[in-house]
């Protein structure tokens, strides 16, 4: 049966816990879990599980989880929920949303889409919404053209790569607003990528002149390692993102969020989202791994 998914997890909770102890959180968390289950259901959406800190929800259509992600964002951002009173960060979500045929087994789900709901929910920032280009297909042109496309994305457990879409829940819909409904200027004006590995840092900001990392000594970043191509990758803006393309012998490891698994690169493209590391030449568990660090703001 077709369903689409949803996993929706509570950012940074083990700072949550560390803080407040594991009774206090334990209550905090319940609440906050239930508060949310509330909303997916009134949006059509079925709680198959709490996950401790987040939740598995199953819809019977993409338009009903996309808007009930979105209620639940913008509902944390208007009305900000704290964690044992106003001190410390508010509570802030991750989101995944894939849609695909499902099974169903003494009420729990299984099936490729739900786990590649749960690689998009890693995969998201913080008060994100991921989901690909299956769920776009399904939706409404309103709530399409909400969706920022990320590129081409290897998501852990698939051997081909996914289109992976951001949902810009965030957008003014303002004078600037396009006739699809929402206007990107806003974002890409601001957007910004701070990059740094072995003591240097870069900024580049849109429209910013093109970055490239490598050995070579006129390289805007450079590492002096031999896994390290003399021009091993390039970072710029195009098309309303920041690219990183790889040029190297041996390619680039990229690690986005709090995705174990890298977007592997040889001599191919991708996105940069969010933050992480981009190891080069090989993967960044091995001795010594030539590592760059990212982080992408808007």
């Amino acid at each position: 049966m077709v369903t689409t998914v949803v996993f929706a997890d509570l950012v940074g909770s083990t700072g949550i816990f560390e803080r407040l102890g594991d009774a206090t959180a334990s209550r905090f968390v319940t609440q906050l879990t239930t508060a949310l289950s509330k909303t997916f259901e009134d949006h059509r959406g079925r709680v198959v599980k709490l996950l401790g800190d987040g939740l598995f929800v199953v819809f019977p259509a993409e338009g009903d989880a996309l808007a009930a992600c979105i209620a639940i964002q913008a509902r944390l951002q208007d009305k900000p929920v704290y964690p044992g009173g106003q001190g410390g960060a508010p509570v802030q979500m991750q989101m995944g949303v894939e849609s695909g045929d499902v099974v169903e087994i003494d009420g729990d789900c299984f099936g490729d889409a739900v786990n590649s709901a749960a690689r998009l929910a890693d995969l998201a920032g913080a008060d994100q919404i991921l989901t690909t280009q299956r769920v776009r297909d399904a939706l409404a042109p309103l709530q399409q053209s909400q969706l920022r496309s990320l590129g081409p994305i290897y998501l852990r457990g698939r051997t081909d790569a996914t289109e992976v879409f951001r949902v810009d829940w965030r957008v003014d819909r303002d004078a600037d607003a396009t006739i699809m409904g929402v206007s990107m200027l806003k974002v890409a004006l601001n957007a910004r990528l701070e990059i740094s590995a072995a003591g240097q840092t870069l900024e580049l900001g849109a429209r910013g002149e093109k970055i490239t990392i490598g050995r070579a000594t006129t390289a805007s970043l450079s590492l002096n390692d031999s896994r390290v191509s003399r021009v091993h990758a390039t970072v710029e803006w195009r098309g309303g993102q920041f690219v990183l393309g790889d040029a190297s012998s041996f390619g680039s490891w990229v690690y986005m969020g709090n995705q174990s698994e890298p977007v592997v690169l040889r001599r191919t493209e991708c996105y940069l989202v969010g933050s992480g590391q981009i190891a080069l030449g090989c993967e960044r568990d091995a001795e010594a791994a030539p590592l760059v660090s990212f982080s992408v703001t808007s």
